[in-house]
Formats: C-alpha cells, structure tokens, sequence
C-alpha cells in the first residue's frame, strides 16, 4: 500500500488508478477504505484513491504534536489532495462529516478548495451532530483515565460489534468480523494509534462554532450530492435535505432500507446514484 508524509504524520492509502476522474473516498471512526470495498468495484472507469485518516484504524501513529480536530483532519484531507496533485477531484464522505470543512469559505486553504471538484455527502455528520449522540457515551469514556484502554478492549465483544444499540445499529446487514478486526485492531494493539483515535474522538468544537463553520459552507458553488438512509439511527432524518439545501448547487437522493453505512447496506444503489451524479457534472468515466 503506499504512503505519503503528511504534515501530521504519514498516510496510507489505496489507489486503484486509471486515467479516469478521481474519486477521494472518506470513512468513518474508526474505519478505513474497506468501508467502500463494496462500491469501489462497481466504479468502472474512475480513479478511485482511499486514504486511511487518522481515524483510530491507522497503521502507523500521527506525530505527538498533530492536529487531529474535526478542523485539523480535514486539513490533512486538502493535503493528501495537493500531494498526490490531484485536481477536479470528487470528495465522497460517509459517517465522518467533517471533511466537508475542507471547502469552508475562509477557514480552508484556497488551493486545497480548488482541487475539489464536487462533494458527495452520504449519511454523515453535519450542523451540531459531532459526534453523533449515539456515540457520545462512548468519547466520555474515552476521556476517562483508562477509558481508552477499555474502549479498544470492549472492541473486541460481539454486543460493541453487533448489537444494534452499540456499533451494530450503524447499518441493517452485519459488518464481518475481519472487516471490524481491520478497524478495531490498530487501537487495541497500539496506545500511540489510541492516542490519536481520542485526539480525534475529542476534537469537536462546541455547537455554536460547528454551526458558524457549516454557514461557511454556503460559499462552495460547485455540485454537491446529498446521499441520506431512511434508517439512520446516527444521523438526523432532516439533516440531509437542509444539507442540500445549505449549498448553492446541492441535491438530495434518500436510500430506502439503509443505515449509516450505506456502502454496506445498499451498495449497488449507491454506485447508481454516484455514477448518475459525476456524469451530470462532468465527471464521465473513462
């Protein structure tokens, strides 16, 4: 897998290649690209390129001194974009919002803004949702002396894997246990990979600047598609049409019988919607 050294540390990523339109695939906490391992092989004729961010499923730890706020990854996202001189690039999020921020009028990089050619926001955080209430219990124990420890022990359990009241309610079919061993192991193995999972876990600004950055949002004028789940137990019903809403060329497509990780409850539907969306936009397959 290749690597890149980024100003917080080094990051892995996945890239599929071809002359094709790119795609920059986000994940969740803690996820990593595998969270699209169903969709990316339904892309034809896409350059589809999947960091691991340093999310808690990261290989190898983030300097000790690395911004790993909800601000301070999506900085990073624009950075992984200038290293690889990506341009036109398409941003595909799921769960994890705050890759949004990348395009936030007067608060990201102007030449990071300008390689990102459109956003696709599927089922993730927005407005004051950081983190989502569902996982709100589990960063206070992570800010707990021990907590962290605790946290990646409890990993291991099949109620935190599966169980629709813990990790299991953030999609309708069951996650694999090797795909959760892909994400959940870094942490239990490494207490700097810890480290950062609560860095990140912790870094969400109060409400009333998380609501004053999504206003800057309104200033980014390229196509945005707003992807949302009709069984979202993470993610507010409404968010997704006042996301659409909130940008100037923004469009809403609602999937029916999905949670959260809509990658994983409907695959096949996703690609339909993302495909239809990059060749209105100019993003033809190659």
């Amino acid at each position: 897998m290749p690597r890149v050294e980024l100003s917080a540390g080094p990051i892995d990523y996945a890239d599929t290649g071809g002359t094709g339109p790119a795609l920059v695939f986000g994940h969740g906490f803690p996820m990593s690209g595998t969270q699209w391992r169903k969709v990316v092989p339904l892309l034809d004729g896409y350059r589809c390129i999947l960091p691991t961010l340093p999310l808690g499923a990261h290989l190898a730890p983030m300097r000790p001194d690395a911004d790993l706020t909800q601000f301070g990854v999506a900085r990073l996202l624009g950075e992984f974009l200038a290293e690889l001189g990506l341009r036109d690039a398409t941003v595909v999020l799921n769960d994890w919002g705050g890759g949004q921020f990348l395009v936030a009028d007067g608060m990201a990089r102007a030449d990071h803004v300008a390689r990102v050619g459109r956003l696709v926001l599927v089922a993730c955080e927005a407005f004051d949702n950081f983190p989502p209430k569902p996982a709100r219990p589990a960063v206070k124990l992570l800010r707990l002396p021990g907590g962290p420890a605790l946290h990646a022990q409890l990993t291991r359990t099949w109620f935190y894997r599966h169980a629709k009241a813990a990790y299991g309610g953030m999609c309708e079919n069951r996650i694999p246990d090797d795909i959760l061993d892909g994400w959940f192991t870094p942490a239990l193995r490494d207490k700097e990979i810890r480290r950062d999972l609560v860095k990140f876990a912790t870094g969400s600004p109060p409400r009333r600047e998380l609501l004053a950055w999504t206003e800057r949002l309104r200033a980014f004028e390229r196509p945005v598609l707003v992807v949302w789940a009709d069984k979202d137990r993470m993610m507010p019903a409404g968010h997704g049409r006042r996301l659409a809403e909130l940008f100037p060329d923004g469009r809403l497509v609602e999937i029916p019988d999905s949670g959260t990780l809509i990658p994983e409850d409907q695959p096949e539907r996703l690609a339909k919607e993302l495909t239809a969306f990059l060749a209105e936009t100019g993003a033809t397959a190659k």
